[in-house]
């Protein structure tokens, strides 16, 4: 990881989409400042596509697709994107799983009443009843909570990781990259090399891993530092800042080397 304060002039002039992480990235300690609001608003109005990925529900994505300066949303880890309708009343929405999805949260609940019974310390993140394809349970304090939670979510047949607030569970071969590059190539027809040099990723977690390795333009917020003994792959820059200030530095970059070209 290199400081983005020494990022060359135009490295980042290519790019057209800006996807990025939510929790502590563009939020800290969960509250989201109106400086990081407004460079959503500052993307678009340079004409960027601006895609929230998220291992956030699917009640808050429907709001934040809604009343977001933003052009989508990839929620709960890649198991849905939301997108406002043509008119801006209604959302759209796309998911992963279709018909099976009703007994997918049957299944959901009973894998989560069966870990309540073993772990009487787990605790079902308070999000759950908004969520439509995934199972998130509240991040404990200690690291062999989280190690027993990912353990029997993997063993239960679900993928499994962890951010910053929940351990996530879920059923499909999935998470935020899958969903990302399959978004990217069906709603916006890019290919691989385009992905490459047009698109740029935030994010501060351990799930944020897969978008690191696959995309070039990459920036980790400054918390980052606290997973480097999980993460398996780090982003190629880091910002000064935490949460939302690390990414409002990546969207003052992008601008300054969009006027660049």
């Amino acid at each position: 990881m290199l400081p983005l304060s020494l990022a060359s002039n135009k490295v980042f002039s290519s790019v057209k989409y800006v996807l990025t992480d939510m929790d502590e990235t563009l939020t800290l300690r969960g509250r989201l400042a109106a400086k990081t609001y407004d460079s959503l608003e500052r993307l678009q109005s340079a004409g960027i596509i601006v895609i929230p990925v998220t291992g956030a529900p699917a009640g808050w994505c429907d709001q934040m697709v809604r009343m977001w300066p933003v052009d989508g949303v990839i929620g709960e880890n890649g198991g849905f994107f939301f997108q406002r309708s043509d008119h801006g009343h209604s959302v759209n929405r796309y998911f992963c799983h279709t018909d099976t999805r009703h007994s997918i949260l049957e299944k959901l609940q009973c894998i989560a009443a069966a870990i309540k019974e073993k772990y009487t310390w787990a605790i079902i993140s308070e999000d759950q009843p908004f969520r439509l394809t995934s199972l998130a349970f509240s991040l404990p304090e200690k690291t062999e909570q989280i190690e027993s939670l990912l353990s029997s979510l993997k063993d239960a047949g679900l993928k499994a990781t962890v951010n910053n607030l929940w351990v996530l569970g879920w059923f499909g071969d999935y998470d935020k990259l899958i969903m990302s590059r399959d978004i990217l190539k069906k709603f916006y027809s890019l290919d691989e090399k385009s992905e490459q040099d047009t698109v740029f990723y935030s994010g501060d977690s351990e799930n944020d891993a897969p978008m690191f390795e696959y995309f070039t333009h990459t920036l980790g917020m400054n918390t980052i530092r606290n997973h480097l003994t999980k993460i398996s792959q780090l982003p190629t820059w880091i910002s000064n800042g935490p949460g939302g200030d690390g990414f409002v530095e990546g969207v003052d970059k992008i601008l300054e080397h969009q006027k660049l070209k």
